[in-house]
């Protein structure tokens, strides 16, 4: 009875170090992320650069992860992490030296190519939990993941504040937080990898024939279309919701903040204390059902939101906010009339984000979780890299293709066409996603 509890309860000391290493770099991360468009643009960078300039992380990422991935199946976690960690170190450093546009794509491809620290530390938690506490280890990596992207803001913020809008200031703030959490890598973290199972050193590290072939694979390929499709939509959703916010409710950039905080604050609550629970209790197929029916309806409601500016909306103010930055604008958006001023859109859009924000909170953790034990142990890191690669795939697709449909087809669009895919998906996945059979190796 003992032994049984002590299966279902997850040990918390042993995730608590890969935990920690990931808030720590996300902080960095997510510090010089939104800065980044304005960044480019001071060295003259027009529109279509600065979303080039955006992809550029993502689609590196999509190629390096699941190399990495692979080889850390082969050499062991914390090796490979550590090497992912002195690229995005390498990156940031670059970051606050460059003077000229280019330097700024190098910086990313480096951080990109080495941008493996997530599916490693997913790779960790998988290595320390078993199969009854893997959604919640998985949560709690995605609860630190949004726990940095709060926190990396208000830092940025900060430091502007502090140094004039010193954008070289917050480049090497990034790169300080990155150097913590690879030195807290070297002298905390364990290897967690066990030696005894088995290798994979008759396996090239990685080709995209193999990426591919893993689509064909029973579960796994549903599940690593889901990772890439829901990416697509939640991504599309965070990527657009400031410029939807602008377009329908005449929302400028303080008032978008503090919606991306409470979703943040709302979808670490998710991942941090719940999802565990879900899982234990209902089982991760009904956490992934649960994801794609509330984004999907999320999405879509929010697509719905009638353009009823916010009560305190000012179009002056707001059309000289925006003309301030105009340079750095991807997307011309248009401004809604004073003459409808009320609070029944910002309370459309409030209700609309909290089932979108469910479904992005549980369904990252859910798929791998999924995933993971659809899989062999050696092959854990490879198949979470694949994973991160189809991820990061589609954060690299989303910012031109939403930004796109927003441009032609008008502000709900994308969030309307993230929605129904969703909505599609979910009817194939309650058909095709099956409780999880372990594969052969």
């Amino acid at each position: 009875m003992n032994s049984n509890n002590m299966e279902e309860k997850l040990d918390f000391k042993k995730v608590l170090p890969v935990l920690v290493i990931i808030l720590v770099d996300l902080v960095g991360l997510s510090i010089i992320i939104p800065l980044m468009p304005l960044y480019a643009a001071r060295f003259g960078a027009n529109a279509f650069v600065i979303g080039f300039l955006g992809a550029t992380y993502p689609f590196m990422q999509f190629i390096g992860a699941p190399i990495l991935g692979r080889l850390s199946d082969r050499f062991g976690r914390r090796p490979i992490l550590l090497v992912s960690q002195v690229g995005t170190f390498i990156g940031f450093i670059l970051l606050g030296f460059a003077n000229a546009l280019p330097l700024l794509f190098i910086s990313r491809i480096i951080d990109g190519l080495s941008g493996a620290n997530i599916s490693t530390a997913q790779a960790v938690v998988t290595d320390v939990t078993n199969d009854k506490t893997r959604t919640q280890g998985l949560g709690l990596i995605g609860a630190a993941f949004g726990m940095g992207f709060i926190l990396g803001p208000i830092i940025a913020f900060t430091v502007l504040i502090a140094t004039g809008d010193n954008y070289q200031a917050v480049a090497f703030t990034a790169a300080f937080f990155s150097f913590a959490s690879l030195l807290l890598t070297f002298f905390w973290l364990p290897e967690t990898r066990n030696p005894e199972i088995g290798t994979v050193r008759t396996r090239a590290p990685f080709s995209f024939k193999a990426m591919f072939q893993s689509i064909n694979r029973p579960t796994i390929g549903i599940l690593l279309v889901l990772m890439f499709a829901q990416q697509l939509a939640f991504g599309g959703y965070e990527q657009m919701f400031s410029l939807f916010a602008l377009n329908r409710l005449g929302m400028g950039a303080r008032d978008t903040s503090g919606l991306f905080v409470l979703a943040g604050l709302f979808i670490v609550a998710i991942q941090g204390g719940f999802i565990g629970r879900w899982s234990k209790k209902y089982g991760d197929r009904w956490l992934v059902m649960l994801g794609l029916s509330s984004l999907a309806f999320g999405l879509i409601l929010t697509a719905t939101t009638p353009q009823i500016p916010v009560p305190w909306y000012d179009k002056a103010k707001i059309t000289s906010e925006m003309q301030g930055k105009a340079s750095t604008q991807i997307i011309t958006v248009s401004l809604p009339d004073e003459s409808n001023k009320g609070w029944v859109g910002i309370v459309w859009v409030l209700i609309a984000s909290f089932p979108a924000a469910l479904g992005g909170g549980v369904l990252h953790p859910a798929i791998n979780s999924l995933i993971t034990k659809s899989a062999t142990k050696d092959e854990l890191g490879g198949i979470l890299g694949v994973s991160a690669g189809f991820y990061s795939a589609a954060n690299a697709i989303t910012p031109l293709f939403f930004g796109s449909l927003f441009q032609w087809f008008g502000a709900p669009v994308p969030f309307l066409l993230g929605g129904l895919l969703l909505a599609v998906l979910w009817i194939i996945a309650m058909r095709t996603v099956k409780a999880p059979q372990p594969a052969q190796a």
